[in-house]
């Protein structure tokens, strides 16, 4: 099950679990839309995975699996400007 992290890795930006900006690769690296478009160009700094879409959980399964409350930030050079 996809953890749902709440935030971009790269620049700290919320990532509610019902986020359309959320971009995840195969191993759950997450980032926001902007970061993933601009700063990656849809591949991830990590794995060089495609960076896609993630999907939304609805809201009435989030009380039995609720997203991730631990944040995550990583020094990616792409990110040394923020």
């Amino acid at each position: 099950m996809l953890a749902l992290k709440p935030n971009c890795e790269c620049c700290d930006t919320d990532l509610g679990p019902d986020s359309t900006n959320a971009r995840v690769c195969s191993f759950e690296c997450t980032f926001c839309k902007d970061c993933a478009d601009t700063r990656f160009q849809n591949q991830c700094p990590n794995c060089g995975g495609e960076l896609l879409r993630r999907p939304t959980r609805p809201a009435h399964h989030l009380a039995k699996h609720p997203a991730s409350s631990k944040r995550f930030v990583k020094a990616h050079p792409e990110c040394a400007d923020l």
